[in-house]
């Protein structure tokens, strides 16, 4: 009895490790392996993977942190679920890792988390969406884009497109309500509506920035209105979605359609449909994070002090001079 006992306990340890490495992640995602001396650790918490824009971000960090450039990066994807991000970050503490970076879900709900983080004497730095904290030292510093200002920009050019029209029926498509990117392009054409009284918002919805849900809304409102001059789409793969849903009702749209198609990322299938004109204006959010994080990094490696906003600069694209060489200059 004692020797198939002790026969168990070998095989055992032997399946141990094993077990382990099967579930330790790998090519940057799990939890960090035991191999790790030399290489910061980062723990970068994702909000998921509902659009080009964000799988361009994810891919971004991926080929910035590898092993050869002597990272090692834990991913987590919090599959649009805040509950989800929060539990990463904490693993994230409890592995003790070197740097957190997150894309926020929404800008509130962090204090906690980040309290804990601080504690741990981890620096945070935060990436493309903005929160909201009644203290900034929870986090080291932020990078990405400016949105109150990309809806701004996209107002603009319809306001100079449509100075003479004296009314305008507006479709609006919201991103994930209660992130930055849907709170600022929000923000830009509810002042420009508030300036224009010819402006009509005769429907608002979220798409939650995905083209399935982009395409529901629009089956819906192409069977409610009849008109619709401009939509407004908050990212491309809800503009995408809404595209369907026109082609199947066979509603014209584009630079040569009764609706305007504005949308936000300008991500290359997004400037592909500019090009071909089915995207009027298309406002740009860059989605490549992995080497302004990774400066920001180096900059604390050194004992430097970063700044705490960073703002990415970026343009907008409009289907009457949009050229091929611009799209095939483009990284993402």
């Amino acid at each position: 009895m004692k020797k198939i006992l002790l026969a168990g306990l070998c095989l055992l340890a032997l399946l141990v490790p094993a077990l382990t490495a099967c579930n330790s992640g790998g090519n940057g995602s799990g939890t960090p392996s035991e191999n790790t001396e030399g290489l910061i650790v980062i723990g970068f918490s994702q909000v998921g993977a509902e659009s080009d824009w964000r799988l361009a971000n994810t891919k971004s960090m991926r080929e910035t942190f590898t092993e050869a450039n002597g990272y090692k990066l834990i991913l987590k994807d919090a599959q649009g679920k805040l509950e989800n991000q929060i539990t990463a970050i904490r693993e994230f503490i409890a592995q003790k890792v070197d740097y957190i970076v997150f894309a926020p879900i929404s800008e509130e709900g962090w204090e906690d988390v980040l309290t804990e983080a601080r504690k741990a004497g981890i620096p945070v730095v935060i990436v493309d969406r903005m929160i909201k904290t009644s203290d900034d030292s929870l986090y080291t510093c932020w990078v990405g884009s400016d949105f109150h200002k990309e809806g701004d920009t996209a107002v603009a050019w319809m306001e100079a497109t449509f100075q003479d029209k004296a009314d305008l029926k507006i479709v609006h498509l919201q991103g994930s309500i209660g992130s930055s990117a849907q709170i600022g392009r929000t923000d830009g054409l509810g002042a420009g509506a508030d300036r224009n009284a010819g402006w009509d918002v005769i429907y608002r919805a979220t798409g939650d920035f995905t083209q399935v849900k982009g395409k529901e809304v629009m089956e819906y409102v192409l069977k409610q209105f009849d008109r619709i001059d401009v939509l407004y789409c908050e990212n491309d793969n809800m503009a995408f979605g809404a595209m369907e849903a026109m082609d199947m009702a066979k509603r014209t749209y584009g630079i040569n359609g009764d609706t305007q198609i504005i949308s936000f990322d300008a991500t290359r299938a997004g400037l592909d449909a500019t090009i071909k004109g089915k995207i009027t204006y298309n406002v740009e959010c860059n989605p490549l994070h992995g080497p302004r994080v990774e400066a920001i990094i180096k900059q604390l490696e050194k004992g430097e002090t970063p700044d705490k906003l960073a703002y990415v600069e970026e343009v907008a694209f409009d289907a009457a001079t949009i050229t091929q060489e611009v799209i095939d200059a483009r990284m993402y």
